[in-house]
């Protein structure tokens, strides 16, 4: 066991430009790995608490509203109104459906407008009476706002998919971009651990030529490059850690989750998963190259 520590160390300090150069690499491309799974945790968190929060809102004709499926002049009938609602609740999308009339609608106009001087410019009969319906699943939109939008009587439907699908769109692109990014510096650490471990093999080619002579197993061989590559990646892994953590920190803890309230954050629990990721994909990608590279001289 002291001759493979001995030989650790003195791996690691023959090649010491060449492992720094392999634990700067695998800190920056575990870091944007834990990045982008923690930004997929994030998408995913807020897609579902935003998606299950919306509404689609059915608007109804009045005497002074144009367009959809409106008759100019004339409000939406009772016997319109009606149909609109049994087609609405018959639809197995469909999960709630509630009648929102002119005078709510003209409340709440009242409360968001309180402290505007538009508030004075409107009178209940101005307002549009609506539907607010909930799906069952809020991503299988698209059928109910066709339904409503061929209905007598809707004037217009509205729905908050049409903004949130682009950001979540964007979203998704910053980490598959992010990812990708992760993947080609992780092939880099690859390539370099691999190259370091073949360059130390071959300055030993030798002494491993005599250790096989002697009847030294390959494990014992072997041992000092995997400790080599494996200092190596667990001080890239624990940079990295560091670095999400105190990403986290800053970034969510100390801003995102007081400034933005109206989604959803991910938490310690998440970070922790995020890090055994990394951790895991750091020490494979320690492990892996180390036997590729040494195996001709092992001949495993």
């Amino acid at each position: 066991m002291r001759h493979t520590l001995r030989e650790t160390w003195s791996g690691l300090r023959r090649n010491l430009a060449m492992t720094i150069a392999v634990i700067v690499t695998m800190a920056v491309s575990l870091s944007l790995l834990g990045a982008g799974a923690m930004t997929a945790l994030e998408v995913n968190l807020a897609k579902s608490s935003l998606y299950n929060q919306v509404e689609i809102s059915v608007f109804l004709c009045t005497e002074n509203t144009q367009g959809g499926r409106c008759e100019e002049g004339k409000g939406t009938t009772a016997a319109q109104r009606d149909q609109i609602q049994q087609t609405l609740e018959a639809n197995p999308e469909v999960s709630e459906v509630t009648y929102e009339s002119k005078e709510v609608a003209f409340e709440e106009f009242q409360r968001v407008f309180a402290d505007s001087p538009v508030v004075d410019s409107r009178t209940a009969e101005d307002m549009q009476d609506s539907f607010r319906v909930k799906l069952v699943n809020p991503e299988n939109y698209a059928g109910v706002v066709s339904e409503a939008k061929g209905l007598q009587g809707v004037q217009a439907v509205q729905d908050l998919h049409t903004v949130l699908d682009p950001m979540f769109k964007w979203l998704s692109a910053l980490q598959w971009a992010t990812l990708t990014m992760s993947a080609l510096l992780l092939l880099a650490g690859a390539l370099q651990i691999g190259n370091t471990i073949r360059m130390a093999a071959f300055t030993r080619r030798r002494e491993i030529g005599i250790m096989r002579l002697v009847g030294a197993s390959n494990i014992y061989i072997l041992l000092p490059f995997l400790l080599e590559s494996l200092v190596a990646g667990l001080i890239g892994i624990g940079v990295a850690a560091a670095a999400l953590t105190a990403g986290y920190w800053f970034v969510i803890v100390q801003n995102a989750q007081t400034s933005i309230t109206a989604i959803p954050w991910i938490g310690w629990g998440d970070l922790a998963t995020a890090i055994l990721v990394i951790a895991a994909v750091g020490v494979a990608l320690a492990v892996i190259p180390t036997l590729l590279a040494t195996r001709k001289y092992l001949r495993i």
